[in-house]
């Protein structure tokens, strides 16, 4: 057995504070800017006002202070072939002051800087997925050495090397239980639902939690080759390749920004006065998109925050509702993670509510994962529990009592054909799930089948997708066994199904999915982290890992299919109204050009009418914080 006491769990990255991003560098500059170029009109007006010299100098160092740096931005985005709804309005400022408008210029460097730092502010997200992977995966192993137990940083640990795995801690390497009889958690890792049990000879992965009972385990891996370890390596591959999300503003504005300038040069050519020119791309300055837009978003943010949703990429909410293909992890996605049981076929001469019966006054005293449901069984059936005596549990031999006077054993197909070969003709054919054997007075009784229970809505669910949101492909996309998958996917309801599948398997399928249009992959554990980074949207479902979170766009924090289709819907509402404020704004702007062109519009008169067609846009994107009438109708 293992020598030396017990120490402390094994230590987990310590990761520091994240440093100030690019981004939120960005915002901040975006706000100052906006406020010391409000200050700086409100001082012009003020000065002019009292009629006195220096009311110019305010325009002027706001636009020095506001317009050069956001000039500088725009101009690096040009230069990489980023053509952005704001290019439009960086022509305006150029072409304002170089018309002596300083006024007008410094109105859309207010404009420009408010809108783009609240747009900033709505979809500012720092990745922070690679960060917990590495908090959850401990620094240290506690090595079996002839004076107890040593403990020794993880990379260290070298194959054939004995550790120490103490109830509860994360195991650090792949490698091979010697001594010990447990369970351990691999759910996140593999896709398998139940608690797995260990016992000398059976494998062990690393990430993976420990149960009640400590283990002795041989390392057959360096850490840096482990099961964690490869995940953490495609995750940060998926993130590199992550495919970009053309937000809504940019691609109206790549139509919006071209026909502006040809109206400007049109009238500017009709009118032979370049005013007319800066008139015209003042009153198209599209600041629907760059402030309606994020307006809305926020309000969906909130919307969603109050149901129980949290918006980690804003953008989400312009990309969801054109998802057409849906992948779903199985395990705790679309069932509950917990194994139930299914079905008991008792043999004549025992009756299922018999059997049952015995085995719950039995399963009252053991820990072993089917236990909860076998009780949860007989509670369902309103039995009452016997009379136990001489309750015994042998780790992989099953448990052993009395009931009521009875010899009543509950224990495994293999453990049984064991001990007499015979019973292989009495026994049903093996199935999908897991099975346990009740024995009564040495007699074959019935045997119990167990499998993880889809979730209530989950076929209305499926179904909804097709009627409501028009889906094209529904996806079952698991790394649990075979008939296990197969057994759900017929009570869901779907037939495109896919088994047996590891992190990469998942990445390389959503990459491929990809290629047809916008995806969305929901789940829940950390084998499904890479290939939330890797579809279009990605919804983690619960609050089971903070891996899994990091890496999606969505968190649903109640374990409910019911959430995902309101986000959905949410989506829907707040990208109906962004259009609407954003596609009406720029209507009325067209309107103005056309006046503008013709000379009915004098630059610092299109700046104001901007200013209400804004105001208008602004009101109109707040009501996406009323939400969509109805959610959740299936």
């Amino acid at each position: 057995m293992m020598q030396g006491s017990a120490t402390a769990p094994a230590k987990h990255v310590s990761t520091p504070a994240p440093k100030r991003s690019l981004a939120t560098f960005a915002e901040s500059q975006d706000t100052i800017i906006a406020t010391i170029t409000a200050i700086a009109i409100a001082a012009y007006l003020v000065l002019k006002a009292s009629h006195s010299g220096a009311a110019v100098i305010a325009l002027h160092g706001a636009l020095i202070f506001g317009g050069v740096p956001i000039l500088v931005r725009l101009a690096g985005n040009a230069i990489r072939r980023e053509f952005g709804s704001d290019l439009l309005a960086g022509f305006s400022i150029v072409t304002a002051a170089i018309l002596g408008e300083y006024l007008v210029a410094d109105i859309i460097v207010l404009m420009l800087a408010g809108g783009t730092a609240l747009e900033r502010f709505a979809t500012r997200r720092a990745s922070a997925v690679l960060g917990a992977l590495a908090k959850r995966m401990p620094t240290t192993g506690h090595r079996v050495s002839d004076g107890g137990l040593v403990d020794i940083n993880a990379e260290d640990i070298c194959p054939g090397d004995i550790l120490a795995l103490l109830p509860h801690e994360i195991c650090p390497v792949d490698g091979e239980v010697l001594e010990g009889h447990g369970e351990m958690d691999e759910s996140y890792l593999t896709g398998e639902p139940y608690q797995i049990s260990k016992a000398p000879g059976t494998n062990v992965l690393s990430g993976a939690v420990n149960g009640q009972v400590a283990l002795k385990v041989r390392a057959t891996r360096l850490a840096q080759d482990s099961r964690f370890a490869r995940i953490m390596r495609v995750v940060e591959e998926a993130e590199r390749h992550r495919p970009p999300m053309r937000r809504l503003a940019d691609r109206l504005g790549a139509w919006y920004t071209p026909l502006a300038l040809t109206i400007a040069l049109v009238g500017w050519w009709a009118g032979g006065s370049p005013e007319r020119f800066l008139a015209v791309i003042v009153i198209a300055t599209p600041c629907p998109l760059l402030i309606a837009i994020p307006v809305a978003i926020i309000a969906g943010i909130s919307l969603a925050a109050k149901r129980g949703i949290v918006i980690k990429n804003p953008a989400v909410l312009e990309q969801l509702d054109d998802c057409r293909t849906f992948i779903f992890d199985k395990t705790g996605t679309l069932t509950y993670g917990r194994p139930a049981l299914t079905e008991i076929i008792a043999v004549p001469g025992f009756s299922e509510d018999m059997v049952l019966r015995a085995a719950t006054s039995l399963e009252q005293y053991s820990r072993h994962p089917l236990a909860q449901a076998v009780l949860d069984a007989a509670r369902s059936r309103s039995l009452s529990l016997g009379e136990v005596a001489d309750v015994s549990e042998q780790p992989g031999a099953g448990l052993l009592g009395r009931v009521e006077g009875m010899q009543v054993r509950i224990t495994g197909r293999n453990n049984a054909l064991a001990g007499d070969v015979s019973l292989q003709h009495q026994l049903p054919a093996a199935s999908s799930g897991l099975e346990c054997l009740v024995f009564i007075d040495a007699h074959f009784a019935a045997l119990f089948r167990f499998h993880d229970q889809p979730r209530a809505e989950s076929r209305q669910f499926v179904r909804h997708l097709g009627r409501r949101h028009h889906a094209s492909r529904v996806v079952l996309l698991s790394g649990d066994r075979k008939a296990e998958v197969e057994h759900l996917a017929g009570l869901v309801g779907i037939q495109d199904v896919h088994f047996g599948k590891s992190p990469e398997d998942k990445v390389a399928f959503v990459r491929e999915a990809n290629q047809a249009g916008k995806t969305l992959f929901v789940g829940d554990g950390i084998n499904d982290a890479p290939a939330m980074l890797m579809a279009t949207v990605g919804i983690a479902i619960g609050q089971n890992s903070d891996v899994t979170a990091e890496s999606a766009h969505a968190v649903v924090l109640d374990s409910s299919l019911r959430k995902v289709d309101e986000l959905i819907h949410i989506a829907r509402r707040i990208r109906s109204v962004a259009m609407q404020s954003a596609v009406g704004g720029m209507l009325l702007s067209g309107a103005g050009m056309i006046f503008a062109a013709a000379g009915l519009l004098p630059p610092l008169m299109g700046a104001i009418a901007q200013e209400v067609i804004d105001l208008a846009a602004v009101l109109n994107a707040l009501r996406a914080t009323l939400g969509p009438k109805s959610l959740s109708d299936f």
